[in-house]
């Protein structure tokens, strides 16, 4: 569906405008796509509760005013006492400065000349714009000594902007990784961020994977992170989005052999006006296998929460063991959740279970709080941090917890704030 509308003249002079290298034809294949799928509205059934208008007059703002694909942000780097392999992506555009990490391939897709295809709905827009992109390979038997890190940092100080992310990732057979992805921006101008990551995990590889998405209050970001999982492995995946405007998360995971286990759990945090979105989708095509999923939210002001999971059992995969589950507390009275959880199955021999649930903060566990001698507000903090913790105990690093938990209890500080 076309409703949303999108300044194709000013993305072709774009496209024009970007030298000719590995992803040409990649994106000259991505601009018809487009042109014939158009940008996502409200109209269409995974669309409905998250308009992306206020992204797209950002990306027209931008395309107009002559694309200019900006330097090094001004934005400072918040990861620094995170102990991994960095690799910057700084304003869409990939460092100069590269790493060796040893049984580990990183190539720019601008380099090569293999097509890079759409993935996800806004995947022809990403493609279209691509400046550059990673293609990280780890070796079969690898085992990484400790994270590799994606630092994704984008800066918009006077006029509004775009920028489109790209990541492909496979791991080899029985590899194991850790990786973490970390989202931040900076600027009063308007933002908008398109980020795509692949992940193919191997045949009896174990993979850890944590995004945190932490950007500016004005700013937008749409992602979509598409996982096939291999015969007999781990995946383990923990997201938590804190800032930005207008966040939509799009999940999709394919389980296509027996054996694998995935799990995988996001936090979400917001308030003021802020709308975050999280879709998500395990495609189970062969049995056994097994999926967990939980989402909790924490909403207060006028802030708005989607979340919609989604678990499809084929035909052919007996012996399926599915899980989703998603819990929310609102803070005030006009914040706002949408929770959808749904479950198609299409064969017998299985086992799944869905479930969500909404409300506020139980006034019996207050009132025994406070009856020990903590205040209201300090009694609301405890259950709050208590219940957002939860999804910290999930996140696969260990070394991340410290992290996760000040910047959790920083972030509650600031929505109860509001709340009170």
């Amino acid at each position: 569906m076309k409703s949303v509308p999108l300044s194709f003249d000013a993305l072709c002079d774009a496209v024009r405008n970007f030298p000719d290298d590995g992803l040409t034809a990649s994106r000259q294949a991505a601009l018809e796509q487009l042109r014939d799928v158009g940008m996502p509205s409200i109209g269409e059934e995974d669309w409905k509760y998250t308009n992306i208008a206020t992204a797209i007059d950002i990306a027209n703002d931008w395309l107009q005013g002559g694309a200019t694909h900006l330097g090094a942000s001004d934005t400072s780097n918040p990861i620094e006492s995170i102990d991994a392999d960095w690799i910057v992506i700084d304003n869409g555009q990939l460092s100069e400065d590269t790493i060796a990490i040893d049984g580990v391939e990183i190539a720019r897709l601008s380099q090569s000349r293999r097509d890079i295809a759409p993935t996800g709905r806004l995947g022809g827009l990403n493609v279209a714009l691509l400046r550059d992109g990673l293609h990280v390979s780890i070796g079969p038997d690898v085992a990484l000594t400790k994270p590799l890190g994606l630092l994704i940092i984008d800066g918009a100080s006077d006029k509004p902007s775009a920028s489109q992310i790209r990541v492909d990732i496979t791991t080899a057979a029985n590899s194991q990784a850790s990786i973490i992805e970390y989202h931040t921006s900076a600027g009063s101008a308007g933002h908008f961020a398109n980020a795509v990551v692949n992940l193919a995990v191997g045949d009896g590889a174990r993979v850890d994977y944590v995004r945190i998405q932490d950007r500016d209050r004005k700013h937008t970001q749409t992602s979509h992170f598409a996982v096939n999982v291999g015969r007999d492995a781990r995946f383990r995946h923990c997201a938590f989005d804190f800032g930005g405007s207008l966040i939509r998360n799009d999940v999709a995971i394919d389980i296509v052999h027996p054996g694998s286990r995935s799990e995988f759990s996001g936090l979400y945090l917001a308030g003021g006006g802020q709308h975050i979105d999280n879709h998500t989708r395990v495609d189970h095509r062969s049995g056994p296998a097994e999926s967990r999923q939980e989402y909790r939210g924490i909403l207060t002001g006028t802030a708005r929460g989607v979340w919609n999971g989604k678990a499809i059992v084929h035909e052919g995969a007996d012996g399926t063991d599915a899980e989703q589950a998603n819990h929310n507390l609102l803070l005030s009275g006009k914040a706002e959740i949408d929770a959808k959880p749904e479950l198609e199955i299409y064969t017998d021999d299985v086992k799944c279970s869905h479930g969500t649930t909404v409300g506020q903060l139980d006034e019996a566990a207050l009132f025994y709080l406070r009856s020990r001698g903590l205040s209201r507000h300090e009694a609301k903090q405890l259950l709050t941090r208590a219940f957002a913790q939860a999804i910290v105990s999930l996140s696969p690093l260990e070394s991340l917890y410290e992290f996760l938990s000040d910047r959790i209890a920083s972030r509650l500080d600031e929505l109860m704030q509001e709340a009170d």
